[in-house]
């Protein structure tokens, strides 16, 4: 059983992933054309490179079928209920840096804070007889930080397009989504709560903590761990 590494099957998210195993000398290359989801590693022993959905790759660490997986922060925490007790971070890979936020409309302009957003919840139920809608792909972490927040009256809409115009096509009435720059936001007339960072995310090297390593698994983990130090 060789040691088995999950990585984004396409896009940026990929080559970039390829670029940093490369700068510790572990070279990933997909195999055949881009509708095949196999690949090879060179320059380490006892490794394989399974390309999945970044989306998947939470759910392979958490059921042992991988080893090692590079996906977001974002996804892990979102997927994975106790994330911390079926995976582990073994390094941040400096991409992929974006931010879960939850925005509101610009024109709302008392509103600036979760508590402003709390009471506009609460006067929003008693105007429209239902409940504010909040768009989103991450129901757990949105729910979570709203609990801890105090902030209730509000139902959460799945989002899983453009998130940040459903506000302009009034289907929600805010929306909680990643973000790097804020230009998509600005340009549908969203502002972010002065307190609405939910979560820092990035891509990320993941270990799981359930999969089962043989003495080759092991060894080829132990060989990528060290030159993961003498890069740091």
């Amino acid at each position: 059983m060789s040691l088995k590494l999950g990585v984004p099957s396409k896009g940026r998210l990929m080559e970039k992933t390829f670029d940093w195993f490369a700068r510790a000398g572990v070279h990933l290359s997909r195999s055949g054309s881009d509708r095949e989801y196999a690949g090879t590693v060179s320059g380490i022993d006892g490794m394989s490179l399974v390309l999945l959905s970044a989306g998947e790759i939470p759910r392979e660490l958490a059921a042992g079928r991988i080893h090692l997986g590079v996906t977001g922060t974002d996804l892990i925490h979102e997927k994975l209920p106790r994330w911390d007790r079926q995976v582990e971070p073994l390094a941040e890979l400096r991409f992929g840096e974006a931010d879960l936020i939850l925005a509101v409309p610009q024109f709302w302009v008392d509103v600036q804070t979760l508590d402003d957003l709390d009471a506009v919840c609460a006067a929003f139920r008693r105007r429209h007889g239902h409940r504010l809608r909040i768009a989103t792909k991450y129901h757990r972490l949105v729910r979570e930080f709203l609990r801890q927040a105090g902030v209730s009256d509000y139902a959460l809409v799945d989002s899983q397009g453009a998130t940040e115009g459903t506000v302009a096509n009034e289907t929600a009435e805010a929306v909680a989504d990643i973000t790097s720059t804020g230009e998509t936001l600005r340009a549908n007339h969203l502002k972010i709560l002065d307190d609405g960072l939910i979560l820092r995310s990035q891509a990320t090297l993941w270990q799981s903590r359930v999969s089962q390593f043989d003495a080759a698994g092991r060894a080829a983990l132990d060989d990528l761990n060290s030159r993961l130090l003498a890069r740091a």
